[in-house]
């Protein structure tokens, strides 16, 4: 069960802090270990997320016998219509790029 909390201006600020912190290397070994499992814990939790899409975008391609780039190409020059199931597809089509972007940017900062 996912429990899903609006973040609070006080923890916010505080994983802000801790951030920075950490990149000052002025944070003790056990809150660096406990701060390196947070960001495992939700990088594997995007790539979860984004396997499910792909395995649905996969069903899709499937069924219209075409890539997700080129519908989505399509889709967004208006060539192929309003249908829900390719407005579906389209959103999960910008959400996966959006989870990859996260995964590549969380996966490609260097720390000194």
């Amino acid at each position: 069960m996912a429990i899903h909390t609006t973040p609070n201006t006080k923890y916010v600020k505080g994983v802000r802090w801790l951030a920075e912190l950490y990149e000052k290397r002025e944070i003790d070994n056990l809150t660096a270990q406990s701060l390196n499992k947070l960001v495992d814990l939700e990088t594997s939790r995007v790539r979860m997320r984004l396997e499910e899409i792909e395995r649905v975008t996969a069903d899709y391609e499937r069924q219209y016998g075409m890539k997700t780039a080129d519908f989505f190409e399509q889709f967004e020059a208006g060539q192929l219509g309003d249908r829900m199931d390719f407005v579906e597809w389209a959103s999960l089509a910008k959400l996966a790029r959006h989870l990859r972007n996260v995964l590549e940017e969380v996966s490609s900062e260097d720390l000194p």
